[in-house]
């Protein structure tokens, strides 16, 4: 049985080295592309290495995967596995932004079993933003019990985007982090009704907050509206589409034809 208030303080003490090194409150940083247009940064390092010793000590049976380690592959034969985004928004985070998080999941036999987000740059008067999630037990942030979205309607619903497609102007846009998994965190608490994208984009960028907009009564899929597996060989799905219930299938209407397209 796993300990949940040391897996809780060890995800706090990770936002805490990556506080400690935030632009955002006047620190230098080193920064990179891993390729072009992929950002990284030491404190990604700096918390993944955290992590990756402190999570296994925690659980030494569990596989690993992370943004920040070359993947092993032996951890296909592994049941439990976490999968870990050090900082999901590098980009805010290397603006001095506020819109990153630490994400942190812990898998079993391909489906989330707990899920843990930290944003401790976000309402700092109250230690920061944490989300966790529990498989058939609910979801919270900093201790409230979270309830999504309810929205019948995909005409006016909030999406947290830049902009928005013209054929999709008849939605409502909202503030977006640059991290998706808070995204997807503001459709559990709520505070948005549908998140979507449509590029390949990795487990370790959706697991946590999947679980976490799921136990908070949302629906969570691929772009095409199928089930999100973990702890594949290929660790990528093609999109995510975070809804309330009610709009979830006129979401994979609309976006059918354009993911399509764009996953060809």
């Amino acid at each position: 049985m796993i300990d949940r208030q040391k897996l809780e303080a060890i995800v706090r003490e990770a936002g805490r080295i990556a506080l400690a090194g935030w632009p955002g409150d006047g620190h230098a940083l080193d920064h990179w592309e891993k390729s072009p247009g992929n950002p990284v940064c030491s404190v990604d390092l700096e918390v993944d290495s955290f992590l990756k010793k402190e999570l296994r000590r925690l659980l030494p049976a569990a596989g690993w995967l992370s943004e920040e380690t070359v993947d092993a592959r032996e951890r296909l034969k592994d049941s439990l596995v976490w999968l870990v985004d050090p900082i999901d928004g590098t980009r805010d985070f290397i603006g001095g932004r506020t819109g990153w998080a630490i994400s942190v999941a812990l898998v079993n036999t391909r489906r989330p079993l707990l899920g843990y987000l930290f944003a401790p740059a976000r309402r700092r008067e109250e230690g920061g933003e944490f989300w966790s999630g529990e498989a058939g037990k609910g979801a919270w942030r900093n201790g409230g019990r979270l309830m999504a979205s309810r929205r019948e309607s995909l005409a006016g619903s909030r999406v947290p985007a830049k902009k928005l497609a013209a054929e999709d102007a008849d939605l409502e846009i909202v503030d977006q982090p640059n991290s998706i998994a808070l995204r997807m965190a503001m459709v559990a608490a709520d505070e948005a009704d549908l998140l979507a994208t449509l590029r390949w984009g990795f487990e370790w960028d959706i697991a946590a907050a999947g679980l976490i907009a799921r136990e908070a009564g949302a629906t969570v899929t691929d772009a095409f509206g199928r089930p999100l597996n973990y702890n594949k060989h290929d660790p990528r799905a093609f999109g995510v589409l975070c809804a309330s219930t009610g709009i979830h299938g006129q979401a994979v209407e609309r976006l059918s034809e354009r993911a399509a397209r764009i996953s060809a």
